[in-house]
């Protein structure tokens, strides 16, 4: 990467034709980062190759942006007290600009780099949206502050110039009506009344002179009183229409709020009673199970208890028939009686 040369001559072209060197650079560059956001759009994520080569060119510009940065730098701190304050207002611009860039590149190349995706640059630029937003909101509002405590101090000024005005009216009707007396008498005794006419006419035209210039000055400061005032009323009315769109949109938020929790209370009611439904079906299921199985349990128990006794009937039969008890003993001993007999015979 090159270094950016400092060529001699004025500071401040020197510092604007770098930055535009190295926008240009930049501008170049910055074409296939667009080419690979579209592609990124189609294709989520990017494969490894091009985002690695996304990420390179994205370090590229940020090493740019540093250079210019600190070109910059260098430029506002060399002719600090003697560029335009415009120029240099617009450098500092610049300068910060270009740190926010370099920031979201950095951050935007380190994604390429780990997820091969460019989620965080929208969000990046949404939320500088926002920022502005609400820094161009806080510079109308202190804007507006400062218009109307302007619009109260011309108006406690026009106030007092117009007392002033009373009283310099004042006094020219009581030095009119002095003088008009003198020259009803007509008779002036002395010199030292008439050098006291010549202060007093002086005086006068001193006075009518302040009184033209205070009502001049009246005059202008009732005309930037009544553009301030109609500045202010127009503001007022903006500020009233978007306060209105934002109460409707409140309102439209919260209806649709409150439609969405009617609706989630009506599923939720419905669900409840589904599950109540299933719930007794469950217990009557469970009651039926349950008596099936005191069913199977009692047959299977009378089953056992009629085997056993079978096998005990059986049991006790064998043993009255090899020992001869009851019905069992008359048929042997007639058995033996026959066969006596049958002996006897032979």
């Amino acid at each position: 990467m090159r270094p950016v040369t400092m060529a001699t001559g004025n500071p401040v072209a020197q510092a604007t034709g770098t930055a535009s060197v190295a926008f240009q650079k930049l501008k170049a560059k910055l074409n296939f980062w667009k080419f690979t956001r579209s592609y990124t759009r189609l294709t989520m994520p990017l494969p490894e190759i091009q985002s690695l080569r996304a990420a390179a060119v994205l370090e590229d510009c940020a090493h740019q942006l540093d250079i210019l940065g600190h070109s910059l730098s260098v430029q506002i701190s060399r002719e600090r007290n003697t560029a335009p304050v415009q120029e240099k207002a617009r450098l500092i611009k610049l300068k910060t600009d270009g740190q926010l860039i370099t920031q979201h590149i950095s951050t935007l190349s380190f994604e390429l780099e780990e997820k091969g995706s460019f989620s965080s640059f929208p969000q990046a630029m949404e939320e500088e949206k926002k920022l502005k937003d609400e820094r161009k909101k806080r510079e109308e509002e202190t804007m507006l502050k400062q218009k109307k405590q302007a619009l109260k101090r011309q108006e406690l000024e026009i106030m007092d110039k117009k007392d002033q005005i009373h009283k310099i009216d004042f006094l020219l009707d009581e030095l009119k009506y002095q003088r008009s007396k003198m020259q009803k008498n007509n008779k002036p005794k002395t010199v030292g009344m008439s050098q006291q006419m010549i202060t007093e006419t002086w005086q006068i035209a001193q006075l009518k002179d302040q009184l033209e210039l205070l009502q001049k000055q009246l005059g202008e400061e009732k005309r930037f009183h009544e553009e301030s005032k109609k500045f202010l009323q127009n503001q007022d009315e903006e500020l009233q229409q978007t306060l209105h769109k934002w109460k409707q949109q409140t309102k439209q938020i919260q209806n649709d709020t409150q439609k969405k929790l009617d609706n989630l209370g009506c599923k939720r009611t419905l669900n409840l009673d589904r599950l109540m439904e299933m719930r007794r079906k469950f217990r009557e299921m469970e009651q039926v199970v349950m008596e099936d199985k005191k069913e199977q349990e009692k047959q299977r128990q009378q089953e056992t208890e009629a085997r056993a006794a079978t096998k005990l009937q059986a049991w006790w039969r064998g043993c009255m028939v090899r020992r001869g008890f009851g019905a069992f003993k008359k048929a042997d001993e007639s058995k033996k009686g026959n066969k006596r007999k049958v002996k006897k015979k032979k």
